[in-house]
């Protein structure tokens, strides 16, 4: 499922093996640019000729060659520290301009440095007491401080191939695509020459109230390029999206790249971080500033380094702030990240944020220079604060149609935009549209689909997945599958989906088919979903196997450990009503129509008196549930939803009642599930994911309807199951589970030179389950109940979960080769259950940064 959100990054990615070039000369100009203090050469500095978008980069030496097809006559030249220069050039001729830099003092105003020799760093100093004044005002300088605060916030999105050698567009496979390499900007990040390929934007209304406690966010308006079917650009902005999460520096923890950094404001921040006065500075307005700078006590730590800016007028707020990821940390493909924000003192006498620049330089390696540079950047303008608002105003209600959200004029982004487009970013979205309805490129985006998603598409539906078009089982044999599913070119209200598979072994079919009635005119796969679904399947089913995410036929997984044939063939009715809302909470109602037959060792059932044999056990069950997921976010495509996991907790309580005699239903009992899912961010030792679970099942049924414990038999490490557990080895009426799952993010690996060199990551797991079979479900008590499954020697392979609880653990390492994770899981109890594993090692797939 990973790469199911994410190949749309690796496809960019493709882009970064290109090489050096030249193009052709009309109007040449080479030099050195100087530092016109000490004439040493300066590196990265911008040369660009002035009104274009055609630059370059000084070298290491500060060398540079600028060229162009068209008459220039003048050149500009700019350099963070340094005063921008513009210089005159002859149109049409190769020429030398060598150019002498003059130092630029701070805009910010006077500035007097304060010098000090260098000692020993102690936590008792001015700079710690000034940070401590900053943690100590925190909670009245943010606009939560307020019982009303709105303002007007607009979100930009870009995202760019970075450093791209002008030879590119020259090699066959770029040849039709040179339109999109005339579109380079090397003058909004000096040092950076940035081809757009990636563009969205985003108009909001934002209305806060303190109590209770609301925020509304009412877009106003969106736009975004759009790779056409082959792609979910949606999913790709998403993704971007989680990576470059909204700073609050006055947040104790900022999330960028997953990870949870400790804000050098945080109220344990003297803990983490030596602080230093370097500056007082003096405004146009007379306002004095203290510039605080600080830098991780344990560099391998996840810390910020950087400068912050602190107002002497009573409040101690923040003015201004830099922020730079440490070099340091276990990061993947991350060069660098940098958070600039800018605060403006606003008539109620208080700051407030203005803007917030995150931008990052994404490679393969440290050394090659092309690579991925993203940026976002949010304005805020309007502040207005203790101004109420009608109730209505602070509830979630249906918002415009996306369509028309979407589809806004180009005047109304002229008019309500509250940044400006750079020149490359103003043609991103001509630029992508025209490359998209070139064939060349949608059979290029078939491709990487098809390889990644593992989906073909053919505008109105799509087939696959390709991983499931070939797997293997001791039931089955030889399985061949294929299937398909609608898109929303199809229709945005119905969904069709389905496939056929066939055994060779058992000889025969297995189908399903479902179709999906979107409620509220958007797609299912949108969040808030609101649908009705009926769906038929007739498939074989391994009880207790649970894959999240992956499908059960995928070839991969046909590699089991162990005896592996314990199977039932099941047809399964149901029809299910979901109905989400914009507060993420959501609740389900179902009916389900269920005929297991067993197959495999499982064949065939038979009771504990030995008298009787059953062909099929069939269920009717009405369904209900509710979950409450607050803040959530999706991997949102155009045909797939992901959650994200995050630091808020995911509540689910399902109850499910069993009808006798209805529909032949053959047994009434009634159970209910509970599950809570929380992230735990564990500064400075990464994060820990819990999951707690419990489970009732009241009335007396036979095992298959029994709560059979998820396990694991394949050789993949699988977060939600028992790893080191059989198939169908454990069945309860009623259980209680913790499932602990660290990542410690390199936290000591950090500190061995090779691992972390090799930036290798430690895991470590503990999974618990404890329960038990009440006597009206133990079938040695009940002669009418199926007895358990026993082996071919009359060995049972089914148990009861007795007083010790079921345990296993793991530690292992992730990140190798910056996506495999590698555990060695070892069980506690039970070691005596004829076939099981003590012990194993297991593989997942991850792509993480």
């Amino acid at each position: 499922m990973v790469f199911k959100y994410t190949y749309k990054f690796l496809f960019l990615v493709l882009f970064l093996l290109v090489s050096a070039g030249v193009t052709a000369q009309v109007t040449v100009v080479s030099g050195k640019v100087t530092d016109g203090g000490n004439k040493d050469g300066l590196p990265f500095v911008s040369v660009s000729f002035a009104g274009t978008t055609i630059g370059v980069t000084t070298n290491g030496q500060g060398y540079y060659k600028l060229t162009s097809t068209q008459p220039q006559t003048k050149i500009k030249v700019s350099y963070i520290g340094f005063k921008d220069a513009t210089y005159n050039v002859a149109p049409g001729v190769e020429q030398v301009i060598n150019i002498r830099m003059i130092p630029t003092s701070t805009q910010l105003g006077q500035v007097t440095i304060k010098g000090a020799k260098k000692s020993k760093y102690v936590n008792d100093n001015p700079a710690v007491a000034l940070i401590r004044k900053v943690i100590e005002n925190k909670e009245k300088n943010r606009p939560e401080a307020y019982n009303f605060v709105e303002y007007k916030e607009y979100d930009k999105m870009q995202f760019s191939l970075s450093n791209i050698s002008d030879k590119v567009k020259e090699k066959r496979l770029f040849r039709k695509y040179k339109f999109m390499f005339e579109n380079k900007d090397s003058t909004t990040y000096p040092g950076k020459t940035l081809l757009p390929i990636y563009l969205k934007e985003r108009l909001s209304q934002v209305y806060y109230r303190k109590n209770p406690e609301a925020t509304r966010d009412v877009i106003l308006g969106e736009k975004s390029v759009d790779f056409g079917p082959g792609f979910d650009t949606e999913g790709v902005g998403q993704y971007f999206k989680h990576l470059y999460e909204k700073v609050d520096i006055y947040d104790n923890s900022i999330l960028l790249l997953g990870r949870q950094f400790l804000s050098p404001i945080a109220n344990s921040a003297p803990t983490f971080y030596k602080f230093f006065i370097t500056d007082t500075v003096t405004l146009d307005n007379g306002k004095k500033l203290v510039e605080l700078s600080f830098t991780p006590r344990n560099t391998n730590d996840i810390l910020f380094e950087g400068q912050i800016f602190i107002t002497l007028d009573g409040n101690y707020a923040v003015q201004k702030a830099g922020l730079r990821i440490n070099k340091n940390i276990n990061v993947n493909f991350v060069r660098s990240m940098n958070v600039d924000q800018d605060f403006e003192l606003n008539p109620d006498g208080r700051y407030h944020l203005s803007r917030s620049n995150t931008f990052a330089d994404f490679g393969i390696t440290e050394k090659r220079k092309s690579g991925l540079f993203g940026t976002r950047t949010l304005t805020r303008k309007n502040y207005a604060v203790n101004i109420p608002h009608q109730d209505t105003l602070y509830k979630a209600r249906p918002e415009l149609g996306d369509e028309e959200l979407r589809n806004r004029p180009e005047s109304f982004w002229a008019e309500n935009r509250l940044d400006t487009l750079t020149t490359a970013e103003s043609k991103v979205y001509k630029n992508i549209d025209s490359l998209v309805h070139m064939p060349s490129f949608r059979r290029t985006a078939d491709i990487i689909n098809l390889l990644f998603a593992g989906f073909k598409n053919f505008g109105k539906f799509e087939i696959g997945p390709a991983s499931t078009f070939y797997s293997f089982n001791p039931v089955e044999g030889l399985r061949l599958r294929v299937g398909g599913r609608t898109t929303a070119d199809f229709s945005k209200r119905i969904f069709l989906e389905g496939y056929g598979a066939y055994g060779f072994k058992d000889d025969r079919w297995k189908y399903q088919f479902a179709t999906t009635y979107s409620l509220n005119n958007k797609s299912i796969y949108r969040f808030p979903q609101h649908y009705i679904r009926a769906s038929f399947q007739r498939d074989t089913k391994i009880p207790g196997q649970e894959l999240q995410y992956a499908q059960e036929d995928n070839f991969l997984l046909s590699f089991k450990r162990g005896k592996n044939d314990k199977y039932l063939y099941n047809d399964a009715y149901r029809i299910d009503y979901v109905s989400e809302f914009e507060n993420h909470f959501s609740y389900k109602l179902g009916l389900k129509k269920l005929t297991q037959t067993p197959t495999g060792s499982l064949y065939p059932f038979i009771n504990t008196a030995g008298t009787n044999i059953f062909q099929h056990l069939t269920t009717s069950e009405v369904s209900a549930g509710i979950r409450y997921a607050p803040n959530e976010q999706f991997y949102q495509g155009k045909l797939f939803r992901a959650p994200i996991i995050n630091q808020y907790p995911i509540l689910s309580l399902d109850f499910t009642m069993g009808l006798k005699n209805v529909l032949g239903g053959e047994y009434g009992y009634k159970k209910i599930d509970f599950r809570g899912d929380k992230r735990f961010y564990i500064a400075p030792f990464g994060f820990a994911d819990v999951v707690l679970e419990g489970s009732k099942t009241f009335g007396q049924v036979p095992y298959p309807l029994l709560n059979v414990h998820r396990a694991n038999q394949t050789f993949a490490y699988v977060i939600d199951s028992y790893n080191l557990m059989n198939f169908l080895e454990f069945v309860s009426d009623h259980s209680v589970a913790i499932n602990i799952d660290q990542h410690f993010g390199g936290f000591f690996f950090n500190k061995i030179p090779l691992f972390k060199k090799l930036k290798w990551r430690e895991t470590m797991s503990f999974k618990a389950l404890y329960g038990g079979l009440s006597n009206q479900s133990t079938p040695s008590l009940h002669p009418n109940l199926y007895q358990f499954p026993v082996d071919e020697n009359g060995v049972p392979i089914t148990y009861a979960l007795g007083k010790t609880p079921y345990m296993e653990g793991s530690v292992g390492v992730e990140n190798i080769f910056k996506f495999i994770r590698v555990d060695a899981v070892r069980r506690f109890t039970y070691l005596d259950h004829p076939g099981i594993a003590p012990w194993g090692i297991r593989v997942k797939i991850k792509f993480d940064f």
